[in-house]
């Protein structure tokens, strides 16, 4: 890669791996999943800019955007609302890789490489570690929320990989319809009517710039840039850049936010990391799955936070 496309590779893992920290401020002044129905709101903006439709039947931006817009960001930001730190939550988050795996594996019928189980018994070492080390400002039901979060990001990266778009930004984009409404009668239902009144009438400059951060530079700009350096370069040669991200998060959280960075959290990002690298390096595509044209990797979603 040319130096200027690396440095784009690592912006974006940094604007990733800080958009943890920003949830994590933003949190403070919206209950999670009003938070999450704003951020949608303001990443469908860019659609008025657009011309053209998804480029994909409809039934795929309404699965894509229910299973990762709505699921996986209401599972994350609650998960982190009750009690799972930023850092950690960036790190736990990239089992999603396993989770796509396994899906893969059930649905689109591809067969696991020796090198990925590798990669899974190293990824859940790393998992039982952390959740070893649960305590204090890291709680089991936070933990568990951004397991399931993980795994609600493995079957969206499936049904992306089935939608096959051929303009992953602009079906992105077109995704970010779909969850604003449902998340928030969900806010209204569970959070109360109260609270996302509250929240609204009291939004400040802060949560305004959390927001915006959320939808624009996650979503906006870190999907752009991905989506360029995906057409410029092959899938191996990007996708392992998405490693960087638990990095950065764990690295911010912890000079932002003042997050504990043990040696236990250090190792068990080392075992995740590298159990993930594995999954990366060796082939995702079955021979019976040849015939099916590539695909972008989705470890950087709109979603990564």
């Amino acid at each position: 890669m040319r130096p200027v496309h690396v440095a784009l590779a690592v912006l974006v893992a940094a604007i990733w791996g800080l958009n943890f920290v920003v949830v994590e401020v933003g949190l403070d002044d919206f209950p999670p999943l009003l938070l999450s129905s704003l951020r949608y709101v303001l990443a469908s903006i860019p659609i008025l800019l657009m011309r053209g439709g998804p480029g994909v039947p409809w039934k795929w931006v309404f699965a894509v955007g229910g299973i990762i817009g709505v699921v996986k960001f209401s599972l994350l930001f609650v998960g982190m609302d009750v009690g799972m730190p930023a850092g950690l939550a960036s790190l736990v988050l990239q089992v999603q890789a396993f989770f796509t795996l396994g899906f893969a594996a059930v649905l689109l019928r591809e067969r696991p490489r020796a090198a990925q189980a590798l990669g899974l018994v190293l990824a859940a070492a790393g998992l039982a570690l952390v959740a070893e080390g649960l305590g204090g400002d890291a709680t089991p039901e936070g933990f568990v929320l951004v397991v399931l979060a993980a795994a609600a990001w493995g079957l969206g990266n499936v049904a992306i990989k089935r939608a096959a778009p051929p303009d992953p930004m602009r079906f992105m984009t077109w995704m970010c319809l779909i969850p604003p409404v449902p998340l928030f009668v969900l806010s209204v239902s569970f959070e109360g009517p109260g609270q996302v009144g509250s929240a609204l009438a009291g939004i400040d400059l802060g949560g305004i710039a959390a927001v915006a951060y959320i939808a624009f530079a996650a979503t906006t700009v870190g999907w752009g840039l991905w989506a360029y350096l995906m057409r410029a370069y092959s899938a191996g040669t990007v996708a392992p850049f998405s490693l960087l991200v638990p990095v950065f998060g764990l690295g911010f959280a912890a000079l932002l936010l003042g997050e504990a960075l043990t040696w236990r959290t250090v190792v068990a990002a080392l075992l995740v990391v590298s159990g993930v690298l594995l999954t990366q390096r060796a082939p995702r595509i079955s021979p019976q799955l040849a015939t099916i044209p590539a695909r972008p990797p989705l470890h950087g979603d709109a979603s990564a936070g």
